[in-house]
């Protein structure tokens, strides 16, 4: 009898450690990623390590150590990237927006809160990129990379030395036909506002208008107005002059050895690119696995060492060769740093104003945007009495 209930009583334990099994797979298989998934990765172009020259594909890296495969696309500017997500259709899992883009998707609410307890590798970003405007309670985004904006000038074809290049020489009639412009609003707005001395996050539309018409006076002299393009152009003696972002300088300087980069004295932009997810993502879980792979140092450094933007984490500075963390041009010292602004989200009125000076701009026409935008607002208002008048009750 003793035995027996021996028995039962090995097999009853036996059953609920089976069940606990069990159960312990089940929580396992729910927490762990699933390799069948295919994330969304959008990115700017030039902007990933990816096999070429001898580098490392970190998205191969990160399918290989996860199982989850990644379907990786470019965009050419901030701008694009808010278009393409507004209008919907294909669903990111990461994106990798500037700054003043992050805040306006913020307030927006087209953007998740990052579960960090999935992101431990966060702790790798150094403090100083951390809580920063455009994400003030640091909920959303994890910063990628960092850098300044400064001018790539063709040695043969510029006369002036480095040490006298400022935000002018854009607007130097000798150079007419051979100057790039930004292709987006905001960094060209920028460096006119920097010649006139207008803050960069000004609500005074005044200033805007002032910025404008500095930028309108440029446009006859500008070959194109180019984001990726830049690289051709510039490389192949296309073009004498170019402002762009100060980590593409190491690339453009190996395609063609005529060509310089020096950030001007006066003031430039300092900008952060980070890692976020979009409110529509299907994949969250592993989306946060690839931003807490891409913060990994090993991995931060390979891809840093490709596209030669700066790391905001200093384990990743260390690590690299001493005569790039040592540059001026990737790592500036605090006569320039001290000079940089920071974009940041403006008011939908601004903004507004910005998209309807910049096609005025680039189109080449001489209406006054501000009757532009009287003869909107009038058309409002008679379209709002109308309908006013259509639905008053008869008296």
């Amino acid at each position: 009898m003793k035995k027996k209930s021996r028995l039962i009583f090995a097999a009853i334990i036996l059953f609920f450690a089976a069940v606990s099994a069990f159960l312990a797979c089940i929580v396992i298989y729910k927490n762990r990623h699933n390799p069948a998934v295919t994330i969304n990765v959008y990115n700017w172009g030039e902007y990933i390590s990816d096999g070429t020259d001898g580098s490392l594909n970190v998205n191969e890296e990160f399918t290989q150590r996860t199982g989850i495969h990644v379907n990786y696309s470019t965009f050419s500017s901030n701008e694009a990237l808010f278009a393409k997500l507004q209008n919907g259709g294909t669903k990111y899992d990461v994106i990798i927006p500037s700054d003043y883009m992050i805040s306006k998707m913020i307030a927006l609410g087209m953007l998740q809160k990052l579960n960090f307890d999935a992101i431990p590798n966060f702790s790798y970003i150094d403090d100083s990129f951390r809580g920063l405007e455009y994400d003030p309670t640091n909920e959303y985004s994890v910063p990628y990379t960092w850098g300044t904006v400064g001018i790539f000038y063709n040695k043969k074809l510029v006369l002036e030395p480095e040490d006298k290049i400022t935000w002018d020489i854009l607007w130097d009639p000798k150079y007419a036909g051979k100057i790039l412009m930004f292709d987006n609003p905001r960094d060209a707005f920028a460096i006119s506002q920097f010649r006139l001395g207008i803050p960069l996050n000004s609500k005074n539309k005044e200033d805007w208008l002032s910025a404008a018409k500095e930028l309108k006076s440029q446009q006859p002299l500008v070959q194109a107005y180019v984001m990726d393009q830049i690289f051709d152009k510039m490389a192949n003696n296309e073009a004498a002059l170019a402002p762009y972002y100060n980590g593409d300088a190491a690339l453009l300087t190996q395609k063609n050895k005529d060509i310089g980069f020096v950030i001007p004295k006066e003031s430039t932009n300092r900008f952060v690119d980070a890692m976020c997810i979009p409110k529509n993502s299907e994949h969250f879980d592993e989306a946060l696995a690839y931003i807490n792979f891409m913060c990994d140092p090993a991995i931060a450094t390979e891809n840093i060492k490709h596209i030669g933007y700066s790391s905001p984490e200093t384990a990743v500075k260390n690590r690299l060769d001493p005569e790039v963390a040592t540059s001026k041009i990737c790592y500036p010292d605090d006569s320039i740093s001290k000079n940089t602004q920071v974009f940041t989200y403006l008011p939908d009125d601004i903004n507004s104003l910005i998209d309807l000076l910049w096609i005025n701009i680039k189109t080449g026409e001489q209406k006054d945007p501000f009757g532009l935008v009287a003869v909107l607002i009038g058309f409002i208002v008679v379209y709002l009495a109308v309908l006013f008048i259509k639905r008053k009750p008869n008296s």
